[in-house]
């Protein structure tokens, strides 16, 4: 089954209008692991991840997975979608900048 989506002008600028999105390394990091003074070899430990993926998250080197974003979720009882939803903006962000230029050239379908 397809669905077909349509996308007004307003949509479209919006999509043009994407605000930075914050790396879900950083959120986790500073909204989750500092106000519960979780250290990385404890999180590290709890998740039963090496330290080294949880430092890598921390520091922008690594994206969230869907397996870290179930441990994530189980852990501090989010969502998974949370996490995702997290790491899919920060995505699309740094993605529509790298090609912004490439994107706009693209001529629009007349309805």
């Amino acid at each position: 089954m397809y669905i077909l989506v349509i996308i007004t002008n307003k949509q479209r600028e919006n999509m043009k209008a994407i605000r930075p999105s914050t790396h879900p390394g950083i959120i986790l990091k500073e909204e989750f692991a500092v106000p519960f003074n979780l250290t990385q070899v404890k999180l590290s430990n709890d998740l039963k991840v090496g330290i080294k993926t949880l430092s890598e998250l921390y520091n922008e080197k690594r994206g969230i997975t869907s397996l870290m974003a179930l441990k994530l979720s189980e852990y501090f009882g989010t969502t998974p979608q949370f996490w995702l939803n997290l790491q899919n903006a920060y995505d699309l962000y740094k993605t529509y900048e790298k090609e912004k230029d490439t994107i706009d050239k693209i001529t629009h379908l007349a309805a």
